[in-house]
């Protein structure tokens, strides 16, 4: 594989496996791979595994199954928004505290020593060589099977999909879903006015709960404004996911909303 630099100007070689090893799984999940849809989705903190290698990060088998080790009900969105549309989506398998893969490569939590409020043991005081295999091994194949699925087509826009959780920090987070974006105004603009359209009672963020910036971002700068490919991360509350019944109805109001701006603006 050829070597990547990274955005810290590190050159990273994805060659042999040293972290990953047989039974491990392997760090992306793609969904209608073969899928000329002119919608890609994307889900960065889909999954919660851990290498063996790294014996669960230090951690209780408890903190796995909050909000700092995935986005919980992410998957299950994205999952039926491939199949209403048979869209190409990619995930990520492997826990947002392993390595984060929507931030850079250079970004100060890219592999977080705490995690509101939670200390991860496997994190701290990592070396620049654990550093880059992470990198090498999860990070750059996850990136790169997103480029080969943006080039694989003709695509018309992007959507991320995540989740949050209610209270951060002591701080409640009302609103129901959020719509982040940058350059790309129009696009968030016009999934939350078809969204309020037909929920008219439910509380849409824009930029909430929080903004996009070049530092801890890279779904939005890198695989959207790069390509000038319409786009957005769509950030749905956690609670609202907790069961199946739940990502039934966010997912169904998710797929009218970008039905109608396909046909309507995209077509």
């Amino acid at each position: 594989m050829h070597p990547w630099h990274g955005r810290s100007g590190a050159m990273i070689l994805a060659a042999d496996r040293i972290l990953l090893q047989p039974g491990d799984p392997e760090p992306v999940e793609l969904v209608n791979a073969d899928s000329r849809h002119p919608l890609v989705i994307v889900c960065e903190h889909a999954g919660r595994a851990v290498p063996a290698a790294l014996a669960g990060l230090g951690l209780r088998p408890a903190d796995m199954d909050k909000h700092v080790a995935y986005d919980i009900g992410a998957a299950s969105v994205a999952r039926k928004l491939a199949a209403a549309f048979g869209a190409p989506l990619v995930m990520q398998r492997y826990s947002r505290l392993v390595i984060d893969c929507n931030r850079p490569d250079d970004a100060r939590d890219l592999i977080p020593e705490v995690s509101d409020g939670i200390t991860v043991p496997g994190n701290c005081g990592l070396g620049p060589q654990d550093r880059c295999r992470r990198i090498a091994e999860i990070f750059l194949p996850y990136r790169e099977a997103l480029d080969r699925i943006l080039d694989a087509a003709p695509r018309r826009i992007a959507i991320a999909i995540h989740s949050f959780t209610p209270v951060l920090a002591g701080i409640s987070r009302p609103w129901d879903i959020g719509f982040l974006f940058r350059k790309d105004v129009a696009t968030s603009h016009a999934l939350a006015r078809a969204l309020s359209r037909r929920r008219p009672d439910l509380q849409v963020g824009m930029n909430q709960p929080y903004a996009i910036d070049d530092m801890s971002d890279w779904f939005v700068p890198q695989h959207g404004e790069r390509r000038n490919l319409p786009h957005s991360l769509i950030e749905i509350r956690n609670d609202h996911l907790l069961t199946e019944e739940g990502c039934d109805r966010w997912a169904g109001l998710l797929a009218a909303c970008l039905g109608e701006l396909i046909e309507d603006h995209l077509s």
